[in-house]
């Protein structure tokens, strides 16, 4: 099955500009995720990471 994947895309014109794409969108993506960890406030880390804790806003969820 893998000669005939293989085959076929070999056959296929420009085939080989797929990969670089979701390269380049998967670095793109992480090196923005990493941007945006590195350069959010601590008040908003901190604010963000209490939210399961508080319990003041927790809502009531019946099964």
């Amino acid at each position: 099955m893998l000669k005939f994947v293989k085959g076929y895309m070999e056959n296929i014109e420009g085939v080989a500009t797929y990969p670089m794409i979701s390269l380049m969108i998967f670095f793109v993506f992480f090196v923005v995720l990493f941007w945006w960890v590195f350069t959010a406030s601590k008040e908003y880390v901190k604010e963000v990471s209490e939210i399961p804790l508080d319990n003041n806003n927790q809502q009531n969820i019946e099964l």
